[in-house]
């Protein structure tokens, strides 16, 4: 059972600027995924079938249409929760005590380069650019950058979790 553990500080910049990222990709990803998969709509919505022919391993939108609304989706709205909340997951405690900060930091930071990744693929495959890319490239981005930032770290930082590392430098150099 997870259990949470209440902030009575203000969060910083980075970290309220992390969530609000990850609502955002959240909910767009969860939407674009859903009417990905399904054609909910019509086929007008999705991206026109001959683009697949590209792609390796792929022979229809579902399966990408599931790795954005339940992977970048869901996921992204379950670390939002994470960080905002701050559970405590015995199951992710490997996590906190060999980096010290909360499970959502590394989460955000792994959904922020897949993001980016995600991004790159569709640059190289797809044969239309979109105003999409450098959007969701730029929140890929930051969902890197600002969980790595000082502040960001700081603010999840799990106490008593990897202290041993952080205190011999192993971690942190501050």
């Amino acid at each position: 059972m997870a259990t949470t553990t209440p902030t009575k500080q203000s969060r910083p910049f980075s970290v309220r600027l992390t969530i609000s990222l990850l609502v955002f990709l959240g909910v767009t990803a969860a939407a674009g995924g859903f009417v990905m998969a399904t054609a909910w709509g019509g086929e007008q919505v999705r991206p026109p079938r001959e683009w697949l022919d590209g792609i390796p391993l792929v022979s229809s939108w579902v399966v990408p249409g599931l790795v954005l609304g339940l992977g970048f989706g869901l996921g992204s709205l379950v670390v939002a929760w994470g960080m905002a909340r701050r559970p405590r997951w015995p199951r992710l405690g490997w996590v906190e005590r060999r980096t010290g900060e909360h499970w959502s930091w590394l989460a955000a930071v792994v959904v922020g380069a897949g993001q980016v990744v995600w991004i790159a693929l569709e640059l190289v495959y797809l044969p239309a650019l979109s105003w999409f890319h450098p959007l969701y490239g730029a929140v890929g981005l930051a969902l890197v950058a600002a969980p790595l930032s000082r502040s960001g770290r700081a603010a999840l930082r799990v106490r008593g979790a990897g202290h041993q590392r952080a205190e011999t430098g192993a971690l942190r150099t501050s």
